[in-house]
């Protein structure tokens, strides 16, 4: 073959992937090229070759050129599927030979663009199974010493959740044991478990019921067992693509039952609380999601009293199954055991494995 064919072969082979990829021109002249991935709500996602995935506002977009067919959802709810080109301001969708027009409507009709990996997604999250849509992670770490003093730290932490259209389902579970040998003397120096699960319902567009369990024990605060039952109201302040935020409310109930070593003879106390806080989720990079979760529990039984529960953390995901994780949780108590600390802190951090199904 003659070495000048090779150049020309190039040229188009690269003017073949422009002609074949999705063109969006926006109103003051900018274009962008790539595959659409979505339109939601006031944005359009298009997945780039040199700048990854670029956002861009739908009203500012002047004219669209998708080969590649794509999802259509309009304004009166028809879903159809092909080709889409704007002409004379309306949005042309077609199959995708270029044959039958199945739609010609305005760009503000349509209500979303789904590629065949979205579509499939959304629609997974239509009917999914009781077993499906979980995604979570789990850490197990050891730290210790030996030496003059010997020391082991055993922490454990697992989390899982369940997000479909109609509700959120929550799984938490937290537990640290901490013990120390030196000059002879044997002691454990940290001994907690925490953990509950969690369920809201969606109703209209922003709110949902929220319903929760929690159950707690911590030795060196002398609670033997914390159960607290719990319900409410919560509204929907923010949600986008990298994250959201949650306010929410209600009333809760709690069982606390502690033990020596602390008080002379162990005791038990009920009482009904007033709860009110936030959950927030933000998605930093492709890589790295924070999150932040806080409860105030004010005692009704009781006046003046309260709980406080506070816990923040990251992930971090190294490899598809490997993630890397940092977590901070605090409990409060205004009226601890005489002779205890108001408040105890939890912190771990190291790998865990993610999974989902």
């Amino acid at each position: 073959m003659k070495s000048g064919l090779w150049p020309r072969m190039l040229c188009l082979l690269l003017l073949q992937g422009v002609l074949s990829a999705d063109q969006i021109t926006m109103k003051n002249g900018d274009r962008v090229t790539g595959a659409i991935v979505k339109k939601d709500a006031a944005n359009l996602t298009i997945k780039t070759e040199l700048f990854g995935v670029v956002t861009l506002p739908w009203d500012k977009v002047d004219n669209v050129k998708a080969d590649t067919p794509v999802n259509v959802v309009l304004a009166d709810g028809k879903t159809v599927k092909g080709t889409i080109v704007t002409d004379a301001g309306k949005l042309t969708v077609a199959s995708g030979d270029g044959g039958d027009v199945k739609a010609v409507v305005e760009p503000a009709d349509v209500v979303t663009l789904r590629d065949d990996a979205e579509q499939k997604a959304f629609e997974r999250l239509l009917r999914p199974g009781l077993l499906q849509l979980w995604t979570g992670n789990a850490l197990l770490g050891f730290a210790g010493t030996k030496g003059n003093a010997e020391t082991q730290t055993f922490t454990v932490g697992a989390g899982a959740s369940r997000i479909s259209r109609k509700d959120t389902t929550k799984i938490y579970f937290n537990a640290i044991r901490a013990s120390a040998f030196a000059n002879t003397i044997a002691s454990q120096t940290a001994q907690a478990v925490r953990g509950g699960l969690s369920y809201n319902r969606n109703f209209g567009k922003r709110m949902f019921v929220n319903t929760f369990n929690d159950y707690e024990y911590d030795r060196f605060q002398n609670l033997d067992l914390r159960v607290v039952l719990g319900g409410g109201l919560g509204f929907n302040v923010w949600k986008g693509d990298r994250g959201k935020l949650d306010v929410l409310g209600g009333l809760a109930w709690n069982r606390e039952k502690f033990g020596p070593p602390g008080p002379a003879v162990p005791f038990t106390r009920n009482s009904t609380e007033a709860y009110w806080g936030d959950d927030f989720a933000f998605k930093l990079n492709p890589r790295t999601s924070l999150f932040q979760n806080f409860r105030m529990f004010n005692n009704l039984s009781n006046g003046g009293e309260y709980r406080l529960n506070f816990d923040t953390g990251a992930n971090t995901q190294l490899f598809k199954w490997l993630t890397w994780n940092v977590s901070l949780s605090s409990r409060y108590l205004s009226n601890p055991v005489i002779g205890r600390k108001n408040n105890d802190f939890l912190y771990t951090t190291g790998f865990g494995i993610a999974f989902a199904r």
